[in-house]
């Protein structure tokens, strides 16, 4: 916030007067109104076209893009500016990408053929209580699992 709104503010919501807030702070009435009623310099609206295509550029990608990936974006569209800038802007504004949550899988499929069938499983019976399947990792008796 530049000084000359702060001193605006002081008297909107506050009450102060500009005249004790210019002299609280050691500047002249003169320079305020000088300050305070200009149009933004060429640096400012420059800024402020930068800010709207980062929030574009983000917003557009879901909210997940960081400052080096905004940085390509806006480069592919003619802007020349720095990953900290954009990482200030966007710290500013409180933009925080969010990561991208990717599956992770241990097991690899298809990379190695299936494992023969030595034991000749079969999964379909003739009829109900013929086939029975179990899993024997571990039998429970009274000395501990076997």
């Amino acid at each position: 916030m530049s000084v000359a709104r702060f001193i605006a503010s002081q008297r909107t919501e506050h009450g102060v007067p500009h005249t004790l807030t210019c002299r609280a702070l050691e500047v002249s009435e003169s320079w305020f109104y000088k300050w305070y009623d200009r149009d933004p310099l060429p640096r400012q609206r420059r800024r402020e076209r930068l800010t709207e295509a980062i929030g574009k550029e983000f917003d557009y990608s879901g909210r997940t893009y960081d400052s080096p990936r905004i940085g390509l974006e806006l480069g592919e569209k003619g802007w020349q500016v720095s990953d900290n800038t954009i990482a200030a802007t966007m710290a500013e504004k409180g933009w925080v990408a969010r990561k991208v949550k990717r599956p992770c899988s241990t097991a690899r499929q298809g990379k190695r053929a299936a494992a023969p069938d030595l034991v000749r499983r079969k999964f379909t019976a003739v009829a109900q209580g013929v086939l029975g399947v179990g899993d024997v990792t571990e039998i429970p008796t009274l000395e501990g699992k076997l």
